[in-house]
């Protein structure tokens, strides 16, 4: 069960929530048990689980995130510009693994899954693989 999921970014720096995006590929592969992995293929963008009951949290993650990688760094060599994208890409993770038990995420009440985008606004893709319990 794999599935590409195309996330479309507004923003240079965004997180996009995709907690019923993944519920619905849980629903659509009809999985009970097991496991999902969200995974993102780009260098400048990741993926995390965090609050999604307060956007002003998102706003703090991102602020901080580039207080830490300034987007102008003397320092930076990359030809592209981009390095503080590839930073933030590399901090936060290309992937999460979720449980799905008796067909629901097991997240905490006020967990969301973020597809983090450090480079944008994008067309981007994201990817889902759903691994079922063998009994």
């Amino acid at each position: 069960m794999l599935e590409k999921i195309t996330v479309e970014t507004n923003d240079h720096d965004e997180m996009v929530d995709m907690t019923n995006e993944v519920k619905r590929f849980i629903s659509r592969q009809g999985m009970e048990n097991g496991i999902v992995i969200v995974y993102c293929p780009h260098t400048t963008a990741g993926i995390t689980v965090n609050e999604n009951a307060d956007p002003d949290v998102q706003r703090d993650m991102l602020m901080r995130l580039d207080e830490v990688y300034p987007w102008n760094h003397s320092k930076y060599r990359h030809g592209e510009g981009n390095s503080a994208s590839h930073l933030k890409a590399s901090t936060v993770g290309t992937q999460q693994s979720i449980i799905v038990d008796h067909g629901s995420l097991i997240l905490g009440t006020w967990q969301g899954i973020y597809f983090c985008e450090f480079d944008g606004p994008r067309k981007r893709t994201m990817y889902l693989k759903g691994m079922t319990d063998s009994k």
